[in-house]
């Protein structure tokens, strides 16, 4: 295994930073990664939108982990551990849906939705001592930030808000953009990529690769749109604090939220002015031309990537193989939007963003190639990040955003790995 002190180098004399490549294939630092990072700190879970009504519920796998993410009687949010607390059953299989209780199929028992064990069968063989409250399901620390659900399984660790430091204002720019709140729309996209979950947080909020991996979509703007694409793609990256990175910049594509495209006609212009007279009428010049004009790609370490750009979507991400990934992803949207904005939105999404769309198999095929490509380690160790050292500011084609999340999982994965068994 490498020596945990050479995997993330930085030289600020020489201005070069360097990741070992054995970071994306081994198989013991990503039990470190597990242990170290995703039991410690706030992981993504959800957002309150997809359970809106008492009982609603969905499950998904967090951080490894089965959970069911639900709402109960008096519409307190619960993330818990879908697991019978009597030999071990999930004892929720379905995707989604809305109930009081869940159900073990195994032996019966069963659960409210806060957690709580109602039903034993035959209870009364376990004896005078048998403990119904200790065997409750675990209802996992949970905190939410305007909408977006967060779940932590450590004892010790700071408040979500704390966590989440500056990256709120970025998070903020998304939530109000509607005032009736934002809502996660209906449907699900599920992927995998045979590739490392830190090479898609880092292609997320990369701005180096655009012109070149995503070219097509720039020509397909300027000649099927009819969309000036000479401007270009310009703007900055900032390294947030906890790992956390964005990067924010002009494009030349619309967005929904209130930037016209000549593809939408001349009647959406008078659309756009209102919803932009409705911001205003709440925030200021400033904030309302950065929500509406700007475009950014937000990492919040490690497993969420919010690209509010020409639609808005959410990914997560779940490693299960240093070579392997689970993705999730959902389009998100101002609550009762009418109904062809809606769909000018989903255009947009499906264009770029969706599945099928210009830049995922773009993005996929690449990382999927860089993982092919570490297959030459150890004769190429490292890779190099240094892009930008050295600057005051950063464009976003500078690689400072991929430095800020790297110096944040080097400090994780090395204050305490001495403590941390690999074979545990």
């Amino acid at each position: 295994m490498t020596d945990a002190n050479k995997w993330v180098i930085e030289d600020k004399v020489k201005n070069k930073f360097l990741v070992n490549r054995n970071t994306f294939i081994s198989d013991e630092i990503l039990k470190l990664e597990k242990q170290l990072i995703f039991d410690k700190v706030w992981v993504y879970v959800g957002h309150e939108s997809e359970i809106p009504n008492p009982h609603d519920y969905v499950t998904r796998k967090v951080a490894g982990r089965s959970v069911i993410f639900t709402r109960d009687q008096k519409g307190k949010i619960h993330v818990l551990l879908n697991t019978c607390t009597h030999r071990g059953a999930l004892v929720c299989r379905e995707e989604k849906g809305n109930s009081k209780t869940f159900l073990c199929c195994y032996h019966a028992w069963s659960f409210k939705n806060d957690g709580e064990l109602i039903g034993v069968p035959h209870a009364d063989a376990y004896g005078e001592n048998f403990d119904r409250k200790s065997l409750n399901m675990i209802d996992a620390r949970s905190g939410s930030y305007k909408g977006f659900v967060f779940v932590n399984f450590a004892n010790n660790a700071e408040s979500l808000e704390d966590y989440l430091g500056a990256a709120k204002e970025y998070l903020d720019l998304v939530a109000d953009q509607c005032a009736e709140g934002m809502e996660v729309i209906s449907g699900t996209h599920k992927f995998c990529i045979r590739a490392n979950w830190k090479l898609l947080g880092e292609n997320s909020i990369d701005g180096y690769h655009i012109p070149h991996n995503h070219s097509t979509y720039i020509d397909f703007l300027g000649e099927d749109e009819q969309i000036d694409v000479s401007g270009g793609i310009a703007g900055q990256a900032f390294v947030l604090g906890n790992g956390h990175v964005v990067k924010e910049y002009k494009a030349p594509w619309g967005r929904p939220v209130a930037k016209w495209s000549p593809v939408w006609g001349e009647e959406a212009k008078g659309e756009i002015e209102e919803i932009i007279k409705e911001l205003e009428s709440r925030y200021d010049a400033e904030k309302v031309h950065r929500m509406t004009q700007n475009n950014r790609n937000l990492w919040i370490f490690p497993n969420l990537i919010i690209n509010d750009i020409m639609s808005l979507t959410i990914r997560t991400f779940d490693p299960v193989a240093p070579d392997f990934m689970d993705v999730t992803a959902w389009a998100m949207g101002p609550k009762n939007e009418p109904a062809n904005l809606r769909e000018r939105r989903l255009d947009n999404f499906l264009s770029f963003i969706g599945p099928g769309g210009f830049a995922n198999p773009d993005d996929i095929e690449s990382l999927e190639v860089c993982q092919i490509g570490f297959n030459t380690y150890p004769y190429v160790e490292y890779q190099d990040i240094s892009r930008g050292m050295g600057k005051s500011q950063f464009n976003i084609d500078d690689e400072e955003q991929m430095r800020g999340f790297w110096r944040k999982w080097n400090e994780l994965m090395t204050v305490e790995e001495s403590k941390v068994k690999i074979n545990s």
